[in-house]
């Protein structure tokens, strides 16, 4: 079906005076964001920066934000998290199903949807596992095959690949990316990681008291490289944005360390 006329210019997401406080303590201050729609947008911050309070309540996991109010998603939303949040008690394939309609009434074409994810995911042959019996990265990769098995318009990470060593982390990325181009939903990543910003993302912002003190566009084709020299430029602008000098050590600005490294 054509789009309407002015879907491709509608954002995906759009907050206007986003505000949220725990107790006396203001995390997100009166934010207003735009995500167009297909747009790869990771957001970097210290500790305690807000980054999770802002996704949590872009998935509308938060309810108790104040400003104008005015918060705007698509229909089909999926949210990774840092761990792959798979139930132990169930098989891989019925924890990719878990809460998707049945569709044709006896379940068979959720069945081979949920097969056609873990396939992209690399994990065909693998639906009759228990999650105990795969590594970390295979669960995360049947976390990503969850949320692409909804056909999401919106996909929200937060640090999926936090827990995960280099070179998994790596791989994850590049399994990422692929389906992202794939599949063209707006992505929204929060990470610690430089590298892995920069790496992944159209545009990178930065979250500092809470507010959008940083908003960047990574103008590089996919896919790309961490020696590339014009990618090592990004990176030192968003360390500089975050405090951080050439030598790694905080450059006049407070806050937790941030991960400069493919394995953060």
């Amino acid at each position: 079906m054509a789009p309407i006329a002015g879907e491709l210019t509608r954002p995906a997401v759009r907050l206007a005076g986003l505000t949220r406080s725990f107790g006396p303590r203001t995390v997100l201050d009166n934010i207003d964001l735009e995500i167009p729609p297909g747009q790869f947008v990771a957001l970097l911050g210290h500790s305690g920066s807000g980054k999770s309070t802002l996704l949590r309540a872009v998935a509308g996991l938060d309810r108790d934000t104040a400003g104008s109010g005015e918060l705007t998603t698509p229909e089909r939303v999926s949210v990774v998290f840092q761990d792959s949040r798979l139930l132990p008690w169930r098989r891989v394939l019925d924890n990719v199903l878990l809460g998707l309609g049945k569709g044709d009434g006896d379940g068979r074409a959720a069945v081979e949807r949920g097969r056609a994810a873990l396939a992209e995911v690399g994990l065909a042959g693998r639906e009759r596992a228990w999650p105990g019996q795969l590594s970390g990265g295979e669960q995360q990769r049947a976390a990503l095959a969850r949320s692409l098995v909804r056909d999401p318009e919106l996909l929200l990470a937060d640090e999926p690949f936090g827990a995960l060593d280099a070179l998994t982390r790596i791989r994850m990325h590049t399994l990422l990316r692929k389906l992202w181009q794939r599949h063209h939903p707006s992505v929204l990543l929060v990470t610690h990681d430089v590298d892995e910003a920069a790496a992944l993302a159209d545009r990178v912002l930065v979250l500092d008291r809470g507010r959008i003190s940083v908003d960047l566009a990574i103008d590089l084709p996919h896919p790309r490289t961490y020696r590339d020299p014009l990618l090592g430029e990004y990176r030192e602008r968003l360390l500089a944005a975050l405090g951080v000098g050439p030598d790694g050590e905080p450059d006049g600005a407070a806050g937790a360390p941030v991960a400069t490294g493919a394995g953060g």
